[in-house]
């Protein structure tokens, strides 16, 4: 089934909570119920949209083993949030979600933004390749204390661009514990094809990364001419990242 493709499309099909309930039931299910335990097809058909399995005895509903699932927040809900995310074309953040959706908390916004994110990554994807820029970056609120990448109480983003000439192309990013040159290779051997030629900043956790198979080239914001930003397609994501 298709996701509607406007607005009016949308408040048409997903007016009540058995309308996405039966969108679910519809893509779970195309032919008929299927068991997710033991894949059998015997059930019976309980009240309130369940299915009960006659093999294992297993019960299930339309959200079981979703995002949906133990939520205290009704599908309507749920829906217009993945429709609002999908529909926008400059970028979603958790404040955004929050307003449209009238949330509110904002923490519920940050924490249903980032399922979504993590639904849209595609398994077996590609890896970055061509010309990559990298760089870490801190997402946390203003805190007293040491600053840089040894800042205290802030969470560690590393961001893996593609350059394609001067437009950003595929991006990756990664939660890291540290920015040492442990969990930098990581990701970098993770997420970035070996060859490619990899642009960093002068950090010593991106250091002999050479010896792994890439062309590694170092920016240094002393040696650039006039205000040229380095690393600009890095940047830019990161500025995106820092408004959810």
């Amino acid at each position: 089934m298709d996701f509607p493709k406007n607005q009016m499309e949308f408040d048409k099909r997903f007016l009540t909570e058995q309308n996405c309930l039966d969108y679910l039931i519809k893509i779970r299910w195309p032919n008929d119920f299927i068991c997710p335990k033991c894949q059998s097809v015997d059930y019976w058909s309980l009240s309130r949209n369940r299915y009960f399995c006659q093999k294992c005895h297993k019960e299930v509903t339309p959200i079981s083993g979703t995002i949906f699932h133990k939520s205290t927040k009704s599908l309507t809900i749920w829906f217009r949030a993945l429709w609002w995310m999908v529909a926008q074309k400059n970028g979603v953040s958790a404040k955004g979600l929050q307003k449209i959706l009238g949330l509110g908390s904002y923490q519920t916004a940050w924490t249903w933004l980032h399922k979504f994110r993590r639904l849209m990554i595609i398994p077996g994807r590609e890896m970055l390749n061509g010309t990559v820029e990298v760089d870490e970056t801190f997402v946390g609120g203003k805190r007293s204390g040491k600053r840089g990448r040894g800042a205290v109480g802030k969470s560690i983003v590393i961001i893996g661009v593609e350059v394609q000439e001067k437009a950003t192309g595929r991006i990756r990013l990664s939660l890291i514990p540290d920015a040492s040159k442990k969990s930098l290779h990581v990701f970098i051997k993770d997420n970035i094809e070996k060859e490619a030629t990899i642009i960093t900043d002068d950090w010593r956790g991106y250091s002999n990364i050479n010896k792994a198979g890439y062309n590694h080239v170092i920016e240094n914001k002393k040696v650039k001419e006039g205000d040229e930003e380095i690393l600009p397609h890095v940047h830019r994501v990161a500025s995106l990242l820092r408004v959810c």
